[in-house]
């Protein structure tokens, strides 16, 4: 008889805990200069790593807590951290407001590729990038190179498997935050966000590292400086993602 009103306990707690990680929060982000809505805004819960975007008319609605923190970005605007507050879920939606960024961009110069109509020549004007990946056996993926030369193998091997290295620094010293990795490649929304932003911003809110620690992360992972320069931030994380789980395994 004295199980009963422990059970309850137990399933009125477990009821409770599910709703409060079910809290939505709902908000419309506006321009701060005209209080027009912003559309496609993307919106990172950095805590619960889940992530949304705003409607035509400025509006989202993305899963949070008290004291969660949601990071607005959106180009050609300063980035913000909102807290998610009792006061929010208690009242419902708030009005989020971003403000541009003055930039002025310099002329830019394109320096277009002439071609002579001889290949000898042709050839010798046309940029090669000479990047090479080394495939180890055991593991998933390999690494880039940077280079064609005799060197560049024992450099990608060197990089993961000489202990002092920085990456166990990097790696080693940030275990909570490279737990948030999985989740963020799980999350269908952070994903396509991140196709299409190449600043790093986000990945460095919600790993909570600076832009200058992922590059040096995809550096000792050996990732080429033209795949750091071109790639989009879904490519950044899948990279540093995958050189994260191998250092797991290596470091077993």
């Amino acid at each position: 008889m004295r199980l009963l009103p422990i059970l309850s306990f137990f399933i009125i707690l477990f009821t409770t805990s599910a709703l409060k990680a079910q809290d939505i929060v709902s908000g419309k982000v506006l321009n701060a200069s005209n209080d027009l809505p912003l559309e496609n805004v993307n919106i990172v819960n950095l805590n619960q790593v889940k992530g949304t975007t705003t409607t035509e008319e400025g509006d989202f609605e993305i899963q949070a807590t008290v004291n969660d923190t949601l990071y607005f970005s959106y180009l050609g605007f300063r980035t913000i951290q909102v807290r998610v507050t009792n006061d929010w879920l208690k009242y419902g939606s708030v009005k989020v407001k971003m403000t541009e960024l003055g930039i002025a961009l310099e002329e830019v110069v394109v320096s277009p590729i002439t071609l002579t109509g001889y290949l000898e020549i042709d050839v010798k004007n046309i940029p090669i990038y000479e990047n090479s990946r080394y495939s180890i056996s055991g593991l998933n993926s390999g690494y880039e190179g940077g280079s064609y030369s005799p060197g560049a193998a024992a450099k990608a091997l060197g990089a993961i498997f000489n202990p002092a290295d920085a990456l166990y620094n990097l790696f080693g010293n940030k275990p909570r935050q490279m737990k948030k990795l999985r989740k963020m490649k799980e999350d269908d929304e952070i994903r396509k966000l991140l196709q299409n932003k190449f600043d790093r911003q986000t990945l460095a809110a919600v790993l909570q590292i600076s832009a200058v620690e992922i590059e040096e992360i995809l550096a000792r992972c050996n990732y080429s400086k033209d795949f750091m320069n071109s790639a989009n931030d879904l490519q950044i994380l899948d990279a540093i993602s995958g050189c994260y789980e191998e250092y797991k395994v290596l470091k077993r």
